[in-house]
């Protein structure tokens, strides 16, 4: 073979070793991936062991779900929408399956998912036919120029993508419901609250169970994705922050992933989800300041409760709440885990 030839083959071959060597590196970075199922009144007191080990289970089946993807190198936004989809499939979560009940009987779902690398959003607001609402965030995203659809509107848009939708008797739960009913029945001894919707005082007792999912990838991108179905006894087509990016989602390479749970109200008028990146861009706090300060410093001088979950670009978790406790689990590429529910 002639020299300049083998010099060729030599330099295609160091070339290619180079190649291999960075993108093995590039796919060898840390990962990892944080959940919640909701914040509110959970007390140790109030839960069997068999109830606490179900919780545990399902938080652990939905970390792994997500944690899974990004292990083998796929996207934040896969792993979110994964870990997600298995507390909509449970009745466990106020989300999916487990959605709370309207002052008219119904059930109302929302979501919101959002690509920290592009800001790319999707969310669904007021859907009644969709078993994994963020599973249609996220086609919304990808396959439409908006950001948010809602009702009807945001089903025919599902229809249109081959979506499967369910009869509205599959998210029924006898659960949710005599807790509505319990609720209405509150509510007629509280004359002067009867038409009164969103005051903390009907559901200080209640746990607020959105589901939310942040995560970073191998490339170095983060996501963020919340789910739910609202407050139960909710009037008037009232949505809440999950859907609403900004309010209760949202993520950026450069700063942070969020999502939030609580009273959603107050989390809207806060844009706290946003706020935790902005004090992170302008404060150059950390992701855990920044979050520590808005839910329990900003928030709860305003009488907001609840919590969230943030994860930054080096994969630092903030999991704060100013409730009794929050659903919540992460798991780190470093092989850090833990699954809790009360505060610690």
């Amino acid at each position: 073979m002639p020299r300049h030839k083998i010099i060729m083959l030599l330099y295609l071959l160091i070339c290619a070793q180079i190649c291999y060597s960075q993108n093995k590196s590039a796919m060898t970075k840390k990962f990892a991936i944080a959940i919640h199922g909701g914040a509110g009144t959970i007390l140790k007191k109030n839960m069997t062991e068999l109830q606490e080990k179900e919780y545990k289970q399902k938080l652990d089946e939905a970390l792994n779900a997500g944690y899974v993807i990004l292990e083998k190198g796929g996207s934040a936004i896969d792993a979110t929408e994964a870990a997600i989809k298995i507390m909509e499939d449970s009745p466990l979560f106020n989300a999916g399956k487990g959605a709370v009940f309207t002052n008219a009987e119904t059930n109302e779902l929302d979501a919101a998912i959002m690509n920290g690398n592009t800001l790319e959003a999707g969310a669904v607001a007021g859907v009644t036919h969709i078993k994994n609402p963020i599973s249609l965030a996220k086609l919304v995203m990808n396959k439409s120029e908006h950001v948010l659809m809602i009702g009807s509107g945001a089903e025919n848009f599902a229809k249109q993508h081959k979506m499967i939708l369910v009869d509205t008797s599959y998210f029924f739960d006898e659960n949710r419901f005599n807790q509505l009913q319990k609720l209405k029945q509150t509510e007629k001894t509280k004359l002067n609250h009867s038409d009164e919707q969103g005051d903390i005082s009907n559901f200080k007792d209640s746990k607020f169970g959105t589901v939310g999912a942040v995560a970073l990838d191998q490339h170095g991108n983060i996501a963020a994705a919340t789910s739910t179905g609202g407050m139960t006894n909710k009037k008037y087509g009232r949505v809440g922050d999950s859907p609403i990016i900004g309010a209760g989602t949202y993520a950026n390479n450069n700063t942070c992933a969020v999502s939030c749970t609580g009273h959603g109200e107050f989390f809207i008028r806060n844009v706290v989800a946003y706020d935790v990146s902005a004090l992170m861009e302008y404060k150059n706090m950390s992701v855990i300041e920044a979050a520590n300060y808005v839910i329990n410093e900003k928030l709860m001088k305003l009488g907001g409760s609840g919590g969230l979950i943030a994860i930054d670009k080096n994969g630092n978790i903030a999991m704060p709440f100013n409730t009794e406790g929050m659903y919540r689990a992460y798991k780190k590429s470093s092989g850090e885990i833990d699954v809790l529910i009360f505060k610690q």
